[in-house]
């Protein structure tokens, strides 16, 4: 009997990194489950951007290209062609949490010193409504593109 306990001991083991590994994979979903806001309105979106004054900071390609008089020396493009989608979930992050994902390559005019970004935080003042509507609004700015690879010739 104490040939098999050993056999136990293993199937037993594998058993539990079986369910353990499953519960780490199914924790890696970037979706969040069970979450979901209403669907927005691309039109209301964008006269809703205007209304915010977001275009006193931030110009939208092919739409809204000139910043309007507030701060260019901070403005910020959006929309546009992108080599990598910019999902609902990158674009609500970005309007509500706009540090989370701050990129090392802005400029410093885009940062704060302590490396925040100097995006107003609307949270307080903007309705879900109306971040649903926005980001609806800024799905239909970007064009995602194939990037172009160039294939170098590296010679005898």
């Amino acid at each position: 009997m104490s040939k098999h306990i050993p056999k136990i001991v293993l199937i037993f083991f594998l058993f539990v990194l079986l369910i353990t590994l499953s519960a780490m994979l199914a924790g890696c979903n970037p979706q969040a489950r069970g979450f979901a806001l209403p669907e927005g309105d691309a039109e209301t979106g964008r006269d809703t951007f205007v209304h915010l004054q977001c275009q006193h900071c931030h110009s939208v390609k092919n739409d809204l290209d000139k910043l309007a008089d507030g701060h260019p020396e901070i403005g910020f493009e959006l929309g546009g062609t992108v080599t990598r989608v910019k999902t609902y979930g990158d674009l609500v992050t970005s309007i509500i949490n706009p540090s989370h994902k701050i990129s090392r390559g802005l400029r410093p005019e885009h940062v704060t010193e302590f490396g925040d970004s100097r995006m107003r935080t609307y949270n307080q003042v903007m309705t879900v409504q109306e971040l649903v509507d926005i980001t609806a609004y800024l799905q239909t700015t970007y064009e995602v593109v194939t990037p172009q690879y160039s294939y170098y010739y590296h010679g005898p």
